[in-house]
C-alpha cells in the first residue's frame, strides 16, 4: 500500500488489514470509478485545452472567468444529483428504465430541465453583480445571459442523454450507479460545456442576437423558476424547490471561484499550459466529492451509515477509497494536463512541475472533499432533507471554489512561473 494512502488510513483510525479488506471487497467499484474518472480526465482535458488556448475571446469579453466556474459547475450539480437520485432509486425499487413523464425516470429528466434554465439566468445575474460589486470588468447583462443560456442548453442535451443511457446500461448490468454517475456526467458536461461557452461568444459579434437571447434568457429562466416552484407533481415539486435553493447558494460560491480567476486573469493568461489545468483539476474534485457523497446519501438512505456528527467506522472507510481514488485521479490530472500542453504547443516546461502542482493542491482538495461530503450528506439528512438533491451541489460548489484556492495555492507554494 503507498506510503501516503498508509498516511490516510492513520488518520482515519483504520488499520490497514481492515482497508484492504474493504477495497478488496469493493474492487468492482474501485475498478469502476478509476474507469469513470479516466474518461472524465481524458475528456476535461478538451475543456482544459480550449480554456488554455481562449486567450483572445477571454481577453475580449471580460467577465467569461467569473461565469465559467458557475456555468459547469452548477450544470454538473444539477446532473450529477439526477444520476444521484437515479442511483438511489435503483438501489430503492423505484427505478424503472421507461421514459415517460410520470415515470421515475421521466420526472427526474424533468425537474433537471427545469433547474437548468432556471440557473442559466442566476448564473448570469450573479456573476455580472458581483463583478459590478468587486470593481472587475463585464460584458453587460443580457450578453452574459446569452453565453449562459447557450451553454446551459447545450451540455443539458447531451448530459441529459449521458444520464439515460448510463442509468439504463447501469441497471441492465447491474452496476453501481454512485460509482460512475458523477465522473461520467462531468465528463460529458466538461466535454461540450466549455467549448459551447466559448463558442457561444460568436454571437456577441452580432448586433441583436445578444439582446434577443438575453430577453429570451430572462424569460425563460423567470418562467421555469416560476413553473418549477408550482409544478404539480409533488415529487418533482419537491425535487425544483429543494435544489433552487441549494443551487443559489452553489452559484454564488462558484461564481466567487470566478472571481479569483478573474482577479489573476493576467498571469494566467501568461501560463496557458497552468490554465489546461483547471478544468481537469476542477472536474476530478467534483468527480470525487460527487462518488462519496453519493455513497454516503445511499448508505444514509437503506441506514448502513449513521448520521452522527462525526464519521463512524463504515463512513471513514468510504473516506479511504475516496484517498486511493483521489491519488489516481490528482496523478492523472498532472500527466494529462502536461501532455495536452504540450500537444497544443503550450510550453509547459518540465513536467514535474505540472505534476508537482496537481499532486500538492490535490493533497489539500482531498482533505476538503472528504470534509465537505460528509457534513453536506449527513446534514441535509439529519434536517430531513434529501442528500441526494444537497450533497453533490454543495460539494461541487465547494470545490468549486477551495479546488481553485488549492491550485492556486499550489502554484504561489512552488513558485511556479
Amino acid at each position: 500500500m503507498p506510503g501516503p494512502l498508509l498516511a490516510i488510513g492513520r488518520t482515519l483510525g483504520l488499520p490497514v488489514a481492515e482497508v484492504r479488506g474493504y477495497w478488496a471487497q469493493e474492487a468492482r467499484s474501485i475498478r469502476a470509478g478509476t474507469v469513470a474518472l479516466s474518461i472524465g480526465l481524458a475528456a476535461t482535458l478538451v475543456a482544459g485545452l480550449v480554456l488554455g488556448s481562449a486567450r483572445g475571446p477571454l481577453e475580449r469579453f471580460p467577465g467569461l472567468l467569473v461565469l465559467i466556474p458557475a456555468a459547469i459547475g452548477v450544470r454538473g450539480a444539477i446532473f450529477g444529483a439526477l444520476t444521484a437520485r437515479l442511483g438511489t432509486g435503483m438501489m430503492t425499487g423505484q427505478f424503472t428504465p421507461e421514459l415517460r413523464r410520470e415515470s421515475f425516470l421521466g420526472r427526474q429528466l424533468e425537474s433537471a430541465t427545469y433547474l437548468s434554465v432556471a440557473t442559466a439566468l442566476l448564473i448570469a445575474v450573479v456573476a455580472w453583480v458581483a463583478s459590478a460589486m468587486l470593481g472587475l470588468p463585464s460584458i453587460d447583462l443580457l450578453q452574459l445571459t446569452t453565453v449562459s443560456l447557450v451553454g446551459a442548453i447545450v451540455s443539458s442535451v447531451v448530459m441529459a442523454g449521458a444520464a439515460v443511457v448510463l442509468t439504463r446500461q447501469a441497471d441492465r448490468r447491474g452496476w453501481d450507479v454512485d460509482d460512475v454517475g458523477a465522473p461520467m456526467i462531468t465528463a460529458a458536461g466538461d466535454l461540450v460545456g466549455l467549448p459551447a461557452l466559448i463558442g457561444a461568444t460568436l454571437l456577441l459579434h452580432l448586433p441583436v442576437v445578444p439582446i434577443l437571447l438575453g430577453v429570451l434568457g430572462i424569460l425563460a429562466g423567470v418562467g421555469a423558476i416560476v413553473a418549477g416552484w408550482r409544478h404539480a407533481d409533488g415529487h418533482t415539486r419537491r425535487i425544483i424547490r429543494e435544489s433552487l435553493v441549494v443551487l443559489t447558494i452553489a452559484t454564488v460560491v462558484s461564481v466567487l471561484a470566478g472571481t479569483v480567476l478573474e482577479t489573476r486573469a493576467e498571469q494566467l493568461l501568461a501560463l496557458p499550459a497552468v490554465l489546461v489545468l483547471i478544468p481537469p483539476f476542477i472536474a476530478n474534485c467534483g468527480s470525487l466529492g460527487g462518488i462519496l457523497s453519493s455513497r454516503l446519501a445511499s448508505k444514509l438512505h437503506i441506514g448502513s451509515v449513521e448520521p452522527r456528527r462525526f464519521p463512524g467506522r463504515a463512513a471513514r472507510l468510504d473516506f479511504s477509497l475516496t484517498g486511493l481514488l483521489a491519488l489516481v485521479g490528482f496523478t492523472g490530472v498532472g500527466i494529462i494536463g502536461w501532455a495536452g500542453a504540450v500537444l497544443a504547443g503550450l510550453a509547459p516546461g518540465p513536467p514535474w512541475q505540472l505534476l508537482a502542482v496537481a499532486g500538492l493542491a490535490g493533497l489539500f482538495a482531498t482533505a476538503l472533499i472528504l470534509v465537505v461530503a460528509y457534513a453536506a450528506a449527513v446534514t441535509s439528512f439529519r434536517y430531513g432533507l434529501d442528500p441526494d438533491n444537497h450533497g453533490i451541489p454543495i460539494v461541487t460548489a465547494a470545490m468549486d471554489l477551495l479546488g481553485i484556492l488549492c491550485l492556486v495555492g499550489a502554484i504561489a507554494i512552488l513558485q511556479v512561473g
